[in-house]
């Protein structure tokens, strides 16, 4: 076939080959630029999940402990510096190119510091030497000098400190101190004199070489009563090598820090299970312990990921799915508007490969360079995933199908439709087949569950195969109503109800339903998922956190309660009591029972019932939590059904023999009163807990009950002024006597619902679930329009007959529309409603393989059909007839229905 003449060819029937190149050039695009997308957001995402990570999950620390060094091994301090290259080196490569700062530290053991400057007001002092790489370098000297020499003539120790720790003790640069090096009985076991030389600030006190604890930027608080502060000073190589000389302990510390923007998500698994050997590649020149988290935030961030792609890839085999169909449908309609050409080549002697050589030589014009600008395109998306030879692949495909369209086209019977066609039987067995395909894959899905790798090919075609099903069923039981509704129309007055009801029961065609099916499902399916989702995460910040703010700490005042209360935007406020392992006893006498630990919660149940409901939180609270429970008498509790177990095997908490626990003090008698799987103030990690009501202890009670939280409902209110309330109620209570004991305690920790959800929203893949769902849901509503306007445009010259002989019959314009919106109408509903039916159902079917509670904290996702996604289905079925109906009246136009009589005989 001549090059001018398959141009000229083209040229002619520009609008079907630029409806083919165009749906060729969005398969490409989808092809090549989705991985690419995902590729950027699963980087971005990882680097700002683990950036976001605290310091203990992001650091390789390796160790050793603090021991006496042997004088071979002097000088001590660069010895054992030199380990820290050496180290790096021992790891697997996955780990070791992911490393960025690193730090090496030597740390004696504390001693005692004493001098002039420091009364007894002051309290005791202990002061750890430091000597290590970064320190210099991160900070600026405020006054004196830095220890140059680490050791003066006179044999002191040349010391500096931050200023924050120099300003409380009230020392300063020239000052002059003993260290002593004690037993447990306070005697002097080696004692050493240091100068104070200097005294420095953090350039930036976040760094990464200040968080080797004990941290060297404060006074560590006591411990415990007659315990003293902590401190750390620096001092030079020379310093420390001096002082452990002296046989002095010292403890020797390499922390590494990964870098998150060295991390690949491509290399997750590999660097995860490089992290995992690291134990097999410690040092044998040191006997070092490794402590590390940095596979917790990766394996949480791995799960995620492999949920999210997984979504993505059904999602994606939605969209490729569907457009495949609008290709073969854009070919079939082609090659169905030139019949009458491959009917005349057949008929002057052409064969089957002068049809298939036409058809190539004008397809090859046209979708092979549609493809290529499609993958040129998709390349330019930021991302770094390759995938042309799915573009190749895909461009092929699409080259041959105009082809092959023509020839079913051109071997079909001339004339009348009805001679030729496919036999019922064939039709029939294909269903069937497509069926039990369908079925037997879920069902093989349902029970193996998804197997390792990116992409799982039964899971991928699971969807589309339940979705053409779903088509293939709808369109068998498609013409059964509209004849019933036909018979209806036939006995009413006017005939325009009637024609519209006949025609749409015979218009409906298998592709063009398949595919609005395959789009619409594909949509409803991000829909329902995302609305999950955002539900499941819902409901893990009301599970966290059961109010609006939610305060914990050690012990507070009673009247916290009401100080609390009296804040800005409080609307209610209800304690809680905590204490996280107690093993109960057999009696009030203290005897131990055959009951492991577990943890227990005392609430207040009408006042935290008033919270949960003023903050709009669905926690159900149950009676006997309400009620104000006399301590005299055993408390109903709502236990777990472990320790209901084990409490019920041990002979307590049940009918006259009570378990006992001791509640800060007081001894309070329990029973079982009902089994719970989870309650909201206990935490989603514990199993093993017993919920209490607030009991009324008599005023003789050993120890009044202290709570050691709040929970709060209220809107706008000030976390900082919690903060402040809460610190005040906790340091009140720890005051004794005059010495101020609260500093001992861990500060109260302030957690609003809105911050975990926004956390929870803001996990390491959501930009990827936005992304998915997003392409999801607005390219199935095109591709389903699109589908539509295809499957008008399939039956247009039908109906352009029709139109013409009713119109010399006298029909309006009027009754046209109306007769036009009748048949037209069914196809839209059971094309879009099937869909939509199908999307809200593949949820149910695929959550427990698709790992959805990855997203969510761990809560299980229970997808819905929200009312706000009926009205988006009912908006698209609208919009889908409007659209229907406008293509049909374009294409009417176009067409000049005066003429479409003498185009042809066919039906």
């Amino acid at each position: 076939m001549s090059l001018p003449g398959a141009a000229r060819r083209v040229r002619a029937y520009g609008g079907q080959f630029l409806l083919l190149a165009v749906l060729t050039l969005v398969t490409a695009l989808l092809i090549t630029g989705v991985p690419r997308v995902a590729d950027r957001l699963t980087g971005q995402g990882l680097t700002e999940y683990v950036a976001g990570q605290p310091v203990a999950r992001r650091d390789l620390t390796y160790s050793t402990a603090p021991d006496a060094v042997p004088a071979s091994v002097q000088p001590v301090v660069a010895s054992r510096g030199s380990q820290l290259a050496a180290i790096e080196e021992k790891m697997p490569a996955e780990v070791r190119d992911t490393i960025g700062e690193r730090w090496f530290a030597a740390q004696t053991v504390p001693g005692r510091l004493r001098g002039p400057t420091l009364g007894a007001d002051k309290g005791l002092i202990d002061v750890h030497l430091r000597a290590g790489t970064g320190i210099r370098e991160a900070a600026t000297l405020v006054d004196g000098r830095w220890p140059e020499r680490g050791v003066t003539p006179a044999g002191a120790i040349e010391v500096t400190l931050a200023e924050t720790i120099a300003t409380t003790l009230g020392v300063a640069a020239g000052d002059r101190f003993r260290l002593s090096l004690l037993d447990a009985d306070g005697n002097v076991l080696k004692s050493r004199p240091v100068d104070l030389v200097g005294v420095w600030r953090p350039n930036d006190p976040a760094g990464g070489v200040w968080d080797t604890l004990p941290s060297m930027l404060k006074l560590s608080p006591p411990e415990g009563d007659g315990d003293p502060f902590v401190a750390v000073a620096y001092t030079a190589d020379a310093g420390l090598n001096s002082i452990t000389a002296q046989g002095w302990p010292v403890s020797f510390g390499w922390r590494y820090r990964i870098a998150p923007d060295r991390l690949e998500a491509g290399r997750l698994d590999a660097l995860i299970a490089g992290v995992d050997g690291l134990e097999r590649a410690l040092p044998t020149q040191v006997k070092v312990t490794l402590s590390q988290g940095v596979d917790i935030p990766l394996r949480r961030f791995a799960d995620a990921l492999a949920a999210a792609r997984t979504l993505l890839a059904v999602i994606a085999a939605g969209l490729l799915a569907t457009l495949a169909g609008l290709t073969l449908l854009a070919a079939r309609l082609a090659a169905r508007r030139r019949r009458a050409e491959f009917h005349l080549i057949r008929a002057r002697g052409g064969s089957t490969g002068d049809v298939l050589r036409r058809g190539l030589a004008e397809s090859a014009l046209v979708l092979p360079a549609a493809a290529g600008i499609g993958w040129l395109l998709g390349g330019m998306l930021p991302g770094t995933a390759e995938s042309w030879r799915w573009v190749l692949i895909a461009g092929l495909l699409a080259t041959v199908l105009p082809p092959l369209a023509a020839l079913a086209v051109g071997r079909r019977a001339g004339g009348r439709s009805d001679l030729g066609g496919r036999s019922p039987a064939v039709r029939l067995t294909v269903e069937v087949a497509v069926l039990g395909l369908a079925v037997l894959g879920a069902f093989l899905l349902r029970r193996r569950g998804l197997t390792a790798g990116s992409v799982d090919p039964l899971l991928v075609s699971v969807p589309v195969l339940l979705a053409i099903a779903a088509a293939l069923v709808a369109l068998r039981a498609y013409p059964w109503p509209l004849r019933l509704l036909s018979r209806v129309a036939a006995r009413a007055r006017g005939s325009v109800a009637f024609l519209g009801a006949a025609r749409a029961g015979r218009a409906a065609s298998t592709g063009p339903l398949v595919v609005v099916v395959l789009a619409v499902a594909t949509a409803a399916f991000c829909g329902v998922v995302a609305t999950g989702i955002e539900s499941g995460r819902d409901t893990a910040a009301a599970r966290s956190v059961p109010g609006d703010v939610l305060v914990r700490g050690e012990r507070f005042m009673p009247d916290t309660a009401e100080k609390l209360a009296a804040l800005p935007g409080v609307r209610a406020v209800a304690p809680l009591l905590t204490v996280p392992a107690e093993r109960p006893y057999a009696d009030r006498a203290g005897r131990p029972a055959p009951v492991t630990e577990l943890r227990v919660v005392l609430v207040d149940g009408e006042r935290f019932a008033d919270v949960a409901r003023r903050a709009g939180v669905p926690v159900t609270v149950p009676d006997l939590l309400r009620a104000r429970a006399d301590a005299g008498t055993p408390l109903p509790a709502l236990v777990s059904p472990a320790v209901a177990e084990e409490l019920a095997d041990a002979g307590l908490a049940q009918g006259d023999r009570p378990a006992w626990l001791d509640v800060q003090g007081n001894r309070l008698p329990v029973r079982t009163a009902a089994t719970v799987d989870e309650f909201s103030l206990v935490g989603n990690a514990v199993s093993r807990f017993v919920v209490l009501p607030w009991p009324a202890l008599p005023a003789d009670a050993p120890h009044q009950l202290a709570p050691t939280g709040f929970v709060l409902a209220g809107s706008g209110v000030d976390q900082a002024e919690v903060e402040r309330v809460a610190h005040d109620g906790q340091r009140r209570y720890l005051r004794i006597g005059a010495v101020e004991a609260g500093n001992n305690a861990r500060a109260p920790e302030v957690t609003t619902r809105s911050a975990v959800r926004a956390d929870l929203g803001g996990t390491g893949v959501n930009g990827l679930l936005v992304f998915g769902f997003a392409l999801g849901a607005g390219g199935g509503a095109v591709l389903g329009l699109l589908g539509l306007a295809l499957a008008v445009l399939a039956g247009a010259r039908s109906r352009g007959q029709v139109l013409s002989r009713l119109r010399t019959m006298g029909l309006s314009r009027r009754q046209w529309r109306g007769m036009l919106m009748v048949e037209l109408t069914p196809l839209v509903l059971v094309s879009v409603l099937t869909g939509a039916v199908v999307g809200a159902l593949l949820p149910l079917l695929l959550t427990p393989v698709l790992g959805l509670p990855a997203f969510t904290g761990g809560v299980d996702v229970r997808p819905r059909f929200e009312p706000g996604l009926v009205a988006g289905v009912s908006a698209l079925a609208m919009l889908a007839l409007g659209f229907a109906i406008t293509v049909e009246a374009v294409n009417n136009r176009r067409m000049r229905l005066g003429e479409v009589l003498r185009l042809g005989e066919e039906s």
